[in-house]
């Protein structure tokens, strides 16, 4: 169940830190909202029938502002039931930080399964010119360089929501996030649909009766990861796993559909709370 910590990272970068605009010309405009949000998970197919039932949580927190970098504290719950008595519980919990113009991104990242011995990664990344120099402390201690061209989590969604803002709908980029072993990198497409109209809503939860979203309009959202060395070797290939959700310009996400190619699970928002941002001096 490697794809489910993956998946789950991705979570966390897109329906969370959306948050830090603020640098480069392609970062989105406007207010980023400070939040947290609880997601509950539940199985929509099997496409193998591997999966019975799927039940889990997923707690998201942001807080930060431009000038002092944002916060993302995250953690899943999943419990999957792939039957004859076979239970997998797992439980990744992450703490990530990014500067508001995409220069420095520190990460860790414990993933636990079944109540086995925590996985951890613990790393930093900096941006200096053409490359990102990496610096990791765990699984292991080690130091290595990344395309400069690569993006973190925050630019990621800077520039689909500054895509989806301009009318376009197909975003190519190379993300890096901390997942795995520290040292992966994912190639991602995204599509991006026609925007929602703010007085549109369908299926409602805990965020379309905020007072903070009302007005706002948001866009539905499919982004894809491939492994970036397994597609250098192989040419055209599926997707590691995709999400699919809905995006509002504040940089929140809701309805979120997780595809890991074996099942789908779906992520409906339980609770949401908006969060005052301290302004920059």
């Amino acid at each position: 169940m490697v794809h489910l910590f993956r998946t789950s990272l991705g979570v966390m970068a897109l329906a969370a830190a959306a948050f830090g605009a603020g640098g480069g010309a392609q970062a989105a405009s406007g207010p980023f909202l400070a939040h947290q949000a609880l997601y509950d998970l539940s199985l929509v197919k099997s496409r193998s029938n591997s999966v019975n039932s799927a039940r889990g949580r997923i707690l998201y927190n942001f807080t930060g502002s431009s000038c002092e970098g944002y916060t993302s504290e995250f953690r899943q719950v999943s419990e999957l039931d792939s039957g004859e008595g076979k239970i997998t519980l797992s439980d990744l919990r992450s703490n990530s930080w990014e500067d508001a113009a995409g220069k420095s991104y520190r990460f860790k990242i414990e993933t636990r399964m079944n109540e086995t011995d925590a996985g951890r990664v613990d790393g930093s990344a900096e941006r200096d010119g053409d490359h990102i120099n990496v610096k990791l402390k765990l699984p292991a201690p080690k130091s290595f360089t990344l395309d400069g061209k690569i993006v973190f989590p925050t630019e990621q969604i800077q520039h689909i929501i500054a895509a989806a803002k301009d009318g376009k709908s197909l975003l190519e980029l190379s993300v890096y996030d901390g997942s795995d072993d520290g040292q992966k990198v994912y190639n991602t497409l995204t599509v991006i649909g026609q925007p929602i109209p703010a007085d549109r809503t369908a299926s409602p939860d805990a965020s379309t009766s905020d007072e903070h979203m009302k007005s706002l309009k948001r866009w539905p959202v499919t982004v894809s990861y491939f492994d970036r060395d397994a597609q250098q070797k192989e040419g055209e290939q599926t997707p590691v796993y995709a999400m699919a959700f809905e995006l509002y310009e504040n940089g929140v996400s809701r309805q979120l559909v997780l595809d890991y190619n074996d099942f789908v699970i779906s992520g409906a928002m339980g609770k949401f709370d908006a969060k005052d941002s301290k302004p920059c001096n």
